[in-house]
Parts: C-alpha cells; structure tokens; sequence
C-alpha cells in the first residue's frame, strides 16, 4: 500500500514548503484538491520544489474548463515534473456548477460527459506525441484545430496518469474502462469498497478489455488519532464532516450500503433548511466506526492496511502539515 500526504489548498506562498516536507518524511505521493485555489497552481509549484514525490489534484474539476485547456495545463505540469503528475478530475455537483462557476448545460448527463472528457484528453495527448492532427467530434464537446504553432512539442514524458472521482456506478466504470485510477470518495467504508465499488471497476475493466488490476484505487479516509482532548476534537470534527458530505444527495448511494439512506435523507433536509449545525447529531458512533478509522499516530499506518484490503494508495483526510508526527503513518 502507498501512503500519500493530502493538503487540500494551502496558501500558494506555502504549498513548495509542504510538499518539500511530504517528499522529505518520504510519502509515496502528494495530493491537494479544488477548493480556495487553483490545484494546478499548486501543484506548478510543488513540483518545482520536489524531484520525485508524485504530485496530483485530488480532485480538479473538470467542467468549468474546455479540455484543451486542461490538456495544456496537465502536459506542462507533466513535463515540468519529469513524469509525476497524477491528474485527477471530477465533476462537482449541480449547485457548485451552476452558481460558484456558473457553468450552463444538460446536468442530467454528468457521468457521460466526464467520460468524453477523458476521451478528448487522451486523444489530444496521443496526437501531440505522434504529430497527427487532432480530430475530435463527440456528444458533447468537438475540437478539430490545433494548428503546428499551437500544438505542443513530444516531450517523452508520456501522459499524466489519470483518475477521475467516482461515487455511483456510471463513473466506477468509467475508471475501470478508461483511466489509470480512481479517487474514492473520503467518506467510505470496506463494505462500499467491497459491493459497489471492486465490481463496477471490474465491469468497467471488461468494457475495456483491461485487467482491473490496472485501475489504482486511491482513497482518503477519516483518521480519530491522538490523546484525550486532542482525540475527542478529532472525532467530533469527523462526525461533522460526514454529517456536512451525507447532506448532498450523490453521497447516498454510500449511506445505502449500511441501511442509512434515511439518516442521508435527513441530513439533506437539514442543509437545504439552512439547519447545518444539526448535522452532527445526526451521525451515530456506528457510522463513526464505518466512515473513519481510529488509532494512535504509531498504529496508524497498520489500522490503514487492516482496513483496507482492496485499496492501492491511502492519504489520510487529515491536512498534512509537515509535522514529524506523520513520520508514523509512513514508516
């Protein structure tokens, strides 16, 4: 099992110092994700601190930017890194696209428009290296001009790897079909992972006619670790994390597994009446125990690996800070 730092947008004046750290306590990889800053602003600048920690966005999103885009911004960072970049991309929800980035389309078909996403990026990367030209005309997105003086030149470093976030059956497959691996949602358990995710990756790795086992499971999990106090106000902050992602109505299919689709129901009726200090209430010591893993910081590491049998690569929630404490769950 690999084990990643996750720092999910730190201040661009800090980000090469974390990652500089992350790469020093010898983490396999580095994550940061979409949330105050652009991830590949972060990830430009962790990868010029670094020499041979992968880096990745866990997750940017995908739809607020034209492929082309994206496609030229992966391959700088790629190349700007000798080959590291693990390029994860998600959708974001209705509500995030609609009002933060005030993207307008068909939001019925969110699964099959990130999957022609992917295509558009694997195909523009392909003809860049082969100097074909690009030809590109789907459902959703159609691009038939590169001319030589805007194609970039064959760097040999090959594509950035790449994930997409998946939670329902349409985007599992997806991984298993076309990408090189797949972000599980933090709030997870082994028996999601076990029913719903292993399977649809392996249908989606039968579309593909690829073995599964070439689909990298990565997942972040909720970590109670410390002592006393410290514990205490780490499992009541993981209590309200599930509460806040268990109100939007795409994390159900994961209260499901356990029987709690009603407790999901709730909280979603709770958020939308603006009642969000109540969420927590709402999340059992049961469901604690389901979504998050609880250890001092020396076991961790060994609580990781007794909880997940199916998982390549773990990074904990838990903002990585560069503390020596994290020496643990990488040794």
């Amino acid at each position: 099992m690999r084990i990643d730092a996750y720092t999910p947008s730190p201040e661009i004046t800090e980000i090469g110092d974390i990652a500089a750290d992350a790469e020093r306590l010898e983490f396999d990889g580095f994550w940061v994700t979409e949330t105050k800053r652009s991830p590949y602003t972060l990830l430009t600048v962790a990868g010029e601190r670094t020499d041979e920690i992968e880096i990745g966005s866990a997750i940017a999103v995908a739809f607020p930017r034209s492929p082309m885009v994206t496609a030229y911004t992966a391959r700088d960072i790629q190349q700007l890194t000798g080959g590291r970049l693990l390029l994860g991309l998600g959708a974001q929800v209705k509500g995030h696209m609609e009002r933060r980035f005030s993207v307008e389309f068909e939001w019925e078909k969110p699964g099959p428009r990130l999957r022609e996403y992917v295509q558009v990026l694997k195909h523009l990367w392909d003809v860049w290296e082969s100097g074909e030209e690009v030809d590109f005309r789907g459902d959703f997105y159609e691009i038939t001009l590169c001319p030589e003086d805007f194609r970039p030149e064959p760097s040999g470093d090959g594509p950035p790897e790449l994930y997409v976030a998946g939670v329902n059956p349409f985007n599992l497959k997806l991984a298993g079909d076309l990408c090189d691996g797949l972000h599980i949602h933090p709030i997870n358990s082994p028996e999601y992972i076990e029913e719903v995710v292993v399977p649809n990756v392996e249908k989606g790795a039968a579309i593909g006619d690829r073995d599964p086992d070439e689909v990298t499971l990565s997942a972040q999990t909720f970590a109670i670790t410390g002592q006393g106090e410290e514990r205490e106000k780490a499992r009541e902050a993981v209590r309200q994390q599930i509460g806040f992602y268990g109100s939007t109505r795409t994390y159900r299919t994961i209260f499901d597994v356990h029987g709690w689709g009603d407790v999901s129901d709730t909280l979603h009726d709770l958020s939308t009446a603006g009642r969000w200090d109540e969420l927590s209430e709402h999340v059992t010591d049961e469901m604690l125990d389901a979504f998050s893993v609880e250890a001092d910081w020396p076991d961790l590491r060994g609580a990781l690996e007794d909880r997940y049998e199916h998982v390549d690569r773990v990074s904990l929630y838990t903002p990585f800070d560069g503390g020596d404490r994290w020496r643990h769950v990488v040794e």
